[in-house]
């Protein structure tokens, strides 16, 4: 019997309101604990190292962690950076913990590991865009894990999986497809999001689209028809939403009486503001 290949999983939590988190460990079907911890592949396992928010350890010991897989397993785990990383002041808005006395910043843990990984997931839009942390005036100077990678010329491989939360099946499908069959299978668009999930617009399979169709837009919260008069982005966003729904298949914010909010595309949440409102569009000169 061949020897099963473990992945180390390093996952990395910046600014941000851990909302990610909680929606990924809710997955149903796999179950987040069997993708983290079970052989989900044959022959390939994935297993989680470190993560703040649900790991029993802390201090000193656990950092070590950080760097003896950066050191020990280069090119050989998958760092996953969950919320934008703040850079003003030197990265010190946002640390990981201390080393001899001295903080070790979500900024420098993000280059130092990034740079030796063999993947990296920015999760949720805040990690793969800046999200509302960078929003403006964006005091903290927070950026994506793109962003930072250019900056510190760091060439490891990124997949955005943006939304706010992203739904928990895109992180396990994307994990999936990369453990099944590498991570030059994943295709991808110019955004650097798995077109299995970011591949159609919303509008594309929204259940109020013969709405918009003939013409019968709602005018207010609450009433029928297609919501685009109340700020539906969904007619410019690429997700899978419609399909997939959230809560297991329960609801998604259309069916729920809400318009789309855009929180997978880059412009969120400057560029889809002010919310509830028909968006404007500039007529070039």
């Amino acid at each position: 019997m061949s020897e099963t290949k473990e992945y180390p999983v390093i996952w990395l939590q910046g600014a941000g309101c851990t909302g990610c988190s909680v929606s990924i460990l809710n997955a149903v079907s796999p179950r987040i604990q069997n993708l983290l911890l079970d052989e989900m592949v044959p022959g390939h396992q994935l297993r989680l190292l470190f993560h703040a928010t649900i790991m029993a350890g802390q201090g000193e010991r656990v950092v070590k962690v950080l760097k003896d897989t950066q050191k020990d397993r280069k090119d050989g785990y998958i760092l996953v950076v969950e919320g934008a990383i703040p850079t003003a002041e030197k990265g010190l808005y946002g640390t990981v913990g201390e080393i001899n006395g001295e903080h070790l910043t979500v900024e420098q843990s993000v280059e130092e590991l990034g740079r030796n990984a063999l993947a990296t997931i920015a999760l949720g839009t805040c990690s793969a865009f800046g999200g509302i942390p960078a929003a403006k005036p964006n005091p903290t100077q927070c950026k994506s894990v793109k962003a930072i990678f250019s900056e510190k010329g760091i060439e490891t491989p990124v997949v955005n999986v943006p939304g706010c939360p992203p739904h928990p099946d895109w992180f396990t499908g994307t994990m999936s497809v990369i453990l099944f069959s590498g991570l030059d299978a994943l295709e991808v668009d110019d955004l650097a999001r798995p077109t299995l999930i970011y591949g159609r617009l919303i509008h594309e399979n929204c259940p109020r689209r013969a709405d918009f169709d003939k013409g019968k837009f709602a005018q207010k919260l609450g009433d029928d028809g297609c919501l685009y008069l109340l700020g539906c982005r969904g007619h410019y966003t690429y997700a899978d939403c419609p399909l997939k729904q959230w809560n297991s298949g329960v609801n998604w914010c259309i069916k729920a009486g809400s318009p789309c909010l855009g929180c997978v595309e880059p412009e969120f949440p400057d560029g889809t503001s002010p919310m509830y409102e028909k968006i404007k569009f500039e007529v070039l000169k």
